[in-house]
């Protein structure tokens, strides 16, 4: 028997597709979670504001939908888990705007990519493969672009 007007509603069909988490998905989410909680990751240019809401949707789910563009244009981020949300969003912007500071300094030879990857080690992080990845690729781009300059 279907539930006519009941107080229960389905998830949409999108919503039930995002709360199917990959293992890359979880080790990336778990990143940038630790790396927010150990404190390398904290800041991130811009205030992440996250609204606590008892029936709100569970953390990994918000930083889903976040990541999928779901959150634009001013929309309020709400969740039962508003700090585990506000660190993982915080953790990733972070990210993107460090992972260019870090690839200026080592191409100009201001510090080294040893010493950046060794406060993660430090701390007992290891860094996704996809975003270790990411962080050579843009160091061998900068390089090339610092070395065309000189």
């Amino acid at each position: 028997m279907k539930n006519q007007g009941g107080s229960q509603s389905q998830p949409s069909r999108l919503t039930r597709k995002l709360q199917k988490y990959s293992n890359n998905y979880n080790e990336m989410f778990n990143f940038f979670l630790t790396c927010y909680r150990k404190g390398i990751l904290t800041f991130c240019g811009v205030q992440v504001n996250v609204e606590f809401d008892l029936n709100g949707n569970e953390g990994k789910l918000v930083f889903r939908q976040y990541d999928n563009g779901q959150y634009q244009q001013g929309k309020t981020i709400s969740s039962r888990h508003p700090n585990i949300v506000k660190g993982v969003i915080t953790g990733k912007k972070s990210w993107g705007l460090f992972l260019n500071q870090w690839t200026d300094g080592i191409a100009e030879g201001v510090f080294t990519k040893y010493e950046i990857l060794d406060e993660f080690t430090q701390r007992g992080i290891t860094i996704p493969e996809p975003l270790l990845n990411d962080f050579n690729n843009r160091l061998w781009k900068k390089r090339i672009k610092y070395n065309e300059r000189f």
